[in-house]
């Protein structure tokens, strides 16, 4: 018999229990957490302070068995690989370009689960700027983020940067 366990019964009284039906027990007892459901979970737990004024979430957990994709830094640049000189305009061109790269990968921005940005000369009008996107994008949903300020980046004139990694659940 397939995917039975000898010696237990079913509530009929004719054959043996399925595996399938122990799973969600064999897993907390291997675990020693209860199965997560598909979905990815975002929490801000109690003890540290709510960062959704400066758009992100403290944890994200990715359900067992998700495609991981890792996005490398997308910077401001067309796609002629030409930058202008204002910072909001080189935000919102590398999150249209995070954009493009989650799309090849099959994922949309509900799917990313961690930032990482680069500012450079980092003040407080960036950083409203950037909370800015970050709920347009996701709402009250943001994925976790680390900002890190900077003196500059890879290119000259290149103001900002943002890699991801996304779940696939």
């Amino acid at each position: 018999m397939p995917n039975k366990i000898a010696g237990d019964r079913n509530s009929d009284g004719r054959g043996a229990f399925s595996v399938r039906s122990y799973e969600p027990y064999v897993f907390h007892l291997l675990f020693g957490v209860k199965r997560m459901n598909r979905e990815i979970q975002r929490i801000n737990p109690v003890g540290l302070y709510d960062p959704s004024p400066n758009g992100y979430t403290h944890v994200a957990i990715a359900p067992p068995g998700a495609t991981i994709i890792y996005i490398a830094g997308q910077g401001g640049e067309d796609e002629q690989g030409n930058l202008v000189d204002d910072f909001a305009t080189q935000l919102k061109q590398a999150f249209a370009n995070l954009d493009t790269a989650l799309n090849a990968a099959g994922a949309r921005p509900e799917h990313v689960v961690k930032l990482t940005t680069l500012v450079v000369n980092h003040d407080e009008s960036k950083l409203q700027h950037l909370g800015a996107e970050i709920e347009a994008r996701w709402g009250d949903r943001p994925p976790t983020q680390t900002l890190i300020p900077v003196p500059r980046l890879a290119l000259d004139r290149m103001l900002f940067e943002v890699d991801a990694v996304a779940v696939l659940a």
